[in-house]
């Protein structure tokens, strides 16, 4: 096998890894049926059993995945595509304007609301010579609301959302990389719209990173020239979960960062309440428990437990106390030992679970848990001697 064909095959290797690994199915099953195009004439009998995998695994209905995708139009327009792959460049939300709002804190709301109100009065600002903000990076871990605060805030105002797909825009042909980047931006500028640029780290790499081939150090001037050059008649967002990665000449072209940090026990109190829905009656005294439980804890962390506990109530395999328990016994190990301490009082004080039992749970000493329990209550007594003798 020549050099450049192995080059080419270790490519393809890496991108259905990375597709599958990152349980984007879809995606999967759409850079399969391009090899199995790519493979036809050069592999008849590999490009065969890749199209025998498409039709027997995928899903019924999943023939279309042979065929040419029709791009999505916007106001006439068609969708900008891979010329290689027919895959489409940009994703496409559009939300209506009760679209939940995120869970975020004080400070992270202010700043949005003031970006979406600037939006909305470009008009004004305008009028008086001034610009809106015009991009926006968020910065934090996988799962904090970095996504759905970019479809909320574009339904907030009324336009669309288009994410760059990178599965997408990274072609294996030299220099097409960089002409289907500029093609989805060109063509998110031309509509009133917000573009979100996810995970772009992966296209924004410091230019000194020496691991990078020239391809990639093109886009990060790519990028650095349309955050340049951007209108204001759209919003451009990105996101990161690496900014350690990013250039940083990017970091002084956008116009506000915003942090996106792990929720608190009160955001994680109100994110399980919203998550159990209908079920929350089944859990409501157990939710100071639960948001102890998920500090730290992620959003999509929660969300994904919250679910499981619903299944398990509706098919009665579990019951909502040995859930509690559970995931109590679960997740006290992660927990520091001044936290163990304040868990096993919140245990005492609202479950019926014996003080040996909570020692077996947390590895806090009865002794302990008594001691601080009754710390915690006497001032309720006193409260209550108090109002009793007024």
């Amino acid at each position: 096998m020549k050099t450049d064909e192995l080059t080419k095959v270790k490519s393809d290797l890496v991108q259905v890894a990375r597709l599958a690994l990152s349980e984007k199915s879809e995606d999967v099953r759409l850079f399969v049926a391009r090899l199995v195009r790519q493979y036809r004439g050069l592999e008849p009998e590999l490009a065969e059993q890749l199209e025998t995998f498409l039709r027997t695994i995928a899903p019924s209905g999943a023939s279309h995945y042979m065929r040419r995708e029709s791009p999505q139009k916007i106001e006439g327009t068609n969708m900008p595509v891979d010329d290689e792959s027919r895959l489409s460049l940009l994703k496409v939300f559009n939300d209506a304007s009760d679209f939940p709002a995120p869970l975020l804190e004080a400070s992270i709301q202010s700043s949005l609301a003031e970006l979406i109100k600037e939006r909305k009065q470009i008009k004004k600002l305008a009028a008086l010579g001034l610009h809106p903000t015009k991009s926006s990076v968020f910065v934090g871990a996988p799962g904090v609301g970095k996504t759905i605060t970019a479809r909320w805030i574009a339904a907030q105002l009324g336009v669309p959302l288009f994410v760059l797909d990178l599965t997408a825009v990274m072609s294996s042909l030299l220099g097409k990389s960089g002409a289907n980047l500029r093609s989805a931006l060109d063509y998110a500028k031309r509509v009133p719209s917000v573009l979100f640029l996810d995970e772009i780290d992966a296209i924004a790499k410091r230019r000194s990173d020496e691991s990078d081939v020239g391809e990639l150090k093109r886009l990060v001037t790519v990028i650095l020239q349309e955050v340049d050059e951007w209108p204001s008649s759209s919003l451009l967002l990105a996101a990161t979960n690496h900014p350690e990665l990013i250039d940083p000449a990017l970091w002084r072209r956008f116009d506000l960062v915003v942090e996106f940090k792990s929720p608190d026990a009160e955001t994680v109190a109100i994110a399980t309440r919203r998550f159990l829905g209908p079920d929350l009656p089944y859990f409501e005294k157990w939710i100071g428990i639960l948001a102890h439980a998920f500090q730290r804890h992620s959003f999509s962390d929660i969300e994904r437990e919250m679910q499981r506990f619903r299944r398990a109530v509706a098919l009665g395999s579990s019951s909502p106390a040995q859930l509690i328990e559970d995931l109590v016994r679960l997740k006290t190990p992660e927990l520091e030992h001044a936290e163990k301490i304040k868990f096993a009082v919140l245990l005492d004080s609202e479950t019926s679970l014996s003080q040996r039992a909570i020692h077996d749970i947390t590895g806090v000493s009865r002794d302990t848990i008594r001691k601080h329990s009754a710390a915690a209550s006497t001032p309720a007594k006193r409260s209550s001697r108090k109002r009793t003798n007024a």
